[in-house]
């Protein structure tokens, strides 16, 4: 350090004592001759690499001819006069670690490594006398400083949200709360492969769009200042993976972020993650068929047999999926004495019954109701068919039943996880839809469908008979790890920002996810 440098100390104003502290160490190990930041460090294997080539090790042995160097965060740290044991933690697995005076170069240094440094180390593995695998450390190097102190596993780090909002906190503390983040990535990766097996193309349209379509949901706006116009973020893949439809292609899927100006709760996250996908040529009937197939493909592969645990319930994936009609599902389980789909019969009876949904409008009561009285019972996968064509904008009309669509909702523990469609391709069919919805968004419905006019210009030109489908990727994930909330299984899900939370907090208001 040059004469003229400030003195250390003064860039420790302000900065609570234990930060003080781990930089005061960190000031230790650069003067034993360290770099503090070096810029890279020769890992050759992963803690669980040691751990995997002696299961079955005696106290008492060990193997010096062997070496490992291996990398990870110090979770735990004891000093023992000659002797220190640490914790090595890495995202495989954690070891311990064995320092000495004898047998370790710049032991004396080891007292400077506080809880959270990620440091690098060179050995060979024994067994203590307790019978625990370890690597008898040669050398070492401090590769990053914690400045600050690790939260308690058990008490540091409960609350959900500040779980969500330091996710790097939870995972840190938590490790074994990464398997779900793998779990979802497997899955996807499964997706992919069975679906570009046979023969789908992998797609990806704009998340920018004029028109945001696919779907009822308000979207979030934006201003492009070089085009100087509004634009929307997606809240749905459906309308351009059809424009590929149009164009030729004749098996395209995407998996992509939609963005809906929505709340947030158990299920639900206004950035999430869909899986689309749609072939030429086929109907819903084909479409149930490969979905089931998937999926049971997926859990079985995951696993190990088709069937999983959530909620403390067993859900069976086996084929083939239950079906389930919607009219008589929805007649039965409200003991309705009429045909629901009759819209008018329908706002007479739930006013009386529901004043909670008064406001609804007649179209969406359909929905209300049937998630108010069926799906809660839906636990194993189910296919609820033939929905009535009022709540179905752009899907066909049923060959054979007035008033209901060639869809099917696939159902699994509750809640609504695939649509699945005979695709609208009858071009005026579906102008005149769009015009309904535009009424309904001049009636102040801002969830209703946009008129996409290029989409429609498209559909002029011909879009083959087609069967789609669109899978929450998250509400996937959710199954597959046996997880309560969606939060649980977005890496970063959305939160207001830190600031405003504990606003609410001191004036009372509820948490952004009441149910949970």
């Amino acid at each position: 350090m040059s004469n003229d440098a400030p003195h250390p100390d003064a860039r420790y104003a302000g900065l609570h004592e234990q930060t003080v502290s781990r930089l005061r160490n960190q000031e230790a190990l650069r003067e034993a001759g360290f770099e503090p930041y070096p810029y890279r460090y020769p890992q050759t294997h992963h803690t669980l690499d040691v751990l995997a080539a002696h299961p079955a090790a005696q106290p008492g042995e060990e193997w010096p001819e062997e070496s490992y160097a291996l990398a990870g965060r110090v979770t735990l740290m004891r000093h023992m006069g000659k002797a220190a044991f640490a914790d090595l933690q890495d995202e495989q697995g954690r070891i311990q670690l064995h320092f000495s005076k004898q047998d370790t170069a710049a032991f004396d240094a080891t007292k400077k490594i506080d809880l959270g440094d990620i440091i690098g180390v060179t050995g060979f593995p024994f067994v203590t006398k307790t019978g625990q695998l370890t690597l008898r450390v040669k050398s070492w190097q401090p590769l990053v400083k914690s400045l600050h102190p690790l939260p308690s596993k058990f008490h540091g780090l409960q609350d959900e949200e500040l779980r969500a909002r330091r996710r790097y906190l939870d995972l840190m503390v938590n490790p074994e709360r990464r398997e779900a983040y793998r779990t979802r990535a497997r899955a996807i990766r499964y997706i992919r492969r069975f679906l570009d097996e046979r023969g789908f193309m992998e797609v990806e349209g704009p998340t920018l769009q004029v028109v945001p379509g696919g779907t009822e949901a308000k979207p979030f706006k934006t201003f492009h200042n070089a085009l100087s116009h509004e634009f929307s973020l997606r809240i749905s893949l459906e309308l351009y993976l059809k424009r590929l439809l149009v164009g030729g292609f004749e098996r395209v899927y995407e998996i992509g972020r939609n963005y809906r100006n929505e709340g947030i709760d158990r299920t639900h996250n206004p950035e999430f993650t869909m899986l689309e996908a749609y072939f030429a040529y086929g109907d819903y009937e084909d479409m149930m068929r490969l979905v089931e197939e998937m999926l049971c493909g997926l859990v079985t592969e995951l696993k190990g047999e088709p069937r999983l645990t959530y909620g403390g319930k067993e859900v069976d994936f086996s084929l083939p999926f239950r079906r389930l009609d919607f009219v008589t599902a929805l007649r039965e389980a409200a003991g309705l004495d009429f045909d629901p789909t009759d819209l008018a019969r329908l706002r007479a009876w739930a006013d009386e019954r529901h004043p909670e949904l008064r406001r609804v409008p007649e179209y969406k009561l359909l929905d209300k109701l049937f998630g108010e009285y069926v799906e809660h019972t839906l636990i194993n996968p189910t296919f609820v068919t033939d929905v009535p064509l009022a709540i179905s904008p752009l899907v066909k009309a049923h060959r054979s039943r007035p008033g209901l669509a060639e869809r099917a909702d696939l159902f699994v523990a509750g809640f609504e996880l695939a649509p699945i469609y005979s695709e609208l391709n009858d071009a005026l069919d579906q102008r005149a839809r769009f015009e309904a919805q535009t009424q309904r968004r001049e009636a102040g419905d801002e969830e209703a469908h946009e008129q996409d006019e290029d989409f429609l210009l498209a559909l002029e030109y011909g879009m083959p008979p087609a069967a789609g489908m669109g899978m929450g990727i998250d509400r996937l994930a959710m199954l597959l790890t046996d997880s309560d909330s969606i939060r649980d299984v977005l890496l970063f899900p959305l939160l207001r920002p830190e600031s405003q939370s504990r606003s609410a907090e001191k004036s009372g208001e509820e948490p952004e996810h009441p149910d949970q």
